[in-house]
């Protein structure tokens, strides 16, 4: 942690988000919107769950419906509640406190913009190569890794647009691999299990390798508030540091640890 802590308060540390820090709002999970993909087409929910996974499942509610329009903005809608106070969330707040200098994030929602709207940071988005002409001087960068509900077409939503996120070859991969040269990543939020997540730390992994035989790569950092010694020694050769807490709660491990930085 004092390691992290160091490199943060030199400002060498990207702050990566995850699903677990909306879900923290209250937001639907996958399972509920592939239970509202199955009523769409007409299938018990418990069945279609069956038929393959969470992508292969949006793949074919694609192929059914020839586009994804009516279910993303319902996406949209119930993931931008009224009901949902930004305010209410702590974990927001730390993270826009923090003063991270990039954030990347993996969630379609527009929750950390409007989390930084609300505390009034400065801030520009990035979802796609035109943004990169469109940054704001001594504002966060939040760079939408897998899309954005403004732009239908960037989203990763299905087993197609997933396979073409791993290529690692898009603007913004560029711009990734750009980001983290000399830089440590701090990722919350994330399952162990989520294979996005460990592909791209295999990826990152790997781009060190190939400049400076890894000798030169900063460590990079996972919060999952539960220990785990073998994802830990597997992600310790990725060049990944796991932290862990003792507290139970999950979003109120997230917290304590994200008042660390503020």
């Amino acid at each position: 942690m004092e390691q992290l802590i160091s490199s943060y308060k030199q400002g060498n540390v990207i702050l990566f988000v995850g699903a677990g820090v909306s879900m923290n709002l209250g937001l639907p999970s996958w399972n509920d919107l592939i239970a509202k993909i199955a009523e769409d087409l007409n299938y018990d929910p418990d069945i279609y769950k069956t038929l393959g996974n969470h992508y292969a499942l949006a793949e074919y509610y694609r192929i059914k419906k020839g586009n994804i329009g009516s279910l993303r903005s319902w996406m949209d809608r119930n993931w931008h509640s009224s009901e949902i106070k930004i305010e209410s969330s702590n974990i927001h707040k730390l993270i826009t406190a923090a003063d991270f200098p990039i954030i990347y994030t993996t969630n379609y929602d527009r929750w950390l913009e409007y989390a930084f709207d609300h505390y009034k940071k400065p801030y520009s988005k990035i979802s796609s190569v035109a943004d990169l002409t469109k940054l704001k001087a001594n504002s966060t960068q939040i760079v939408k890794f897998h899309g954005d509900f403004d732009d239908d077409k960037s989203i990763v939503f299905d087993e197609t647009s997933y396979f073409e996120r791993l290529e690692f070859e898009t603007p913004l991969d560029i711009k990734l691999r750009s980001d983290v040269l000399g830089k440590s990543v701090l990722f919350i939020g994330y399952g162990l299990a989520d294979v996005n997540l460990r592909f791209l730390f295999y990826k990152l992994s790997k781009l060190w390798k190939l400049n400076n035989n890894g000798e030169a790569q900063p460590r990079s950092y996972i919060f999952s508030p539960t220990p785990n010694p073998v994802q830990e020694a597997i992600l310790d050769q990725w060049g990944i540091s796991m932290l862990s807490s003792e507290i139970d709660d999950h979003g109120e491990a997230l917290k304590n640890f994200l008042e660390k930085f503020v």
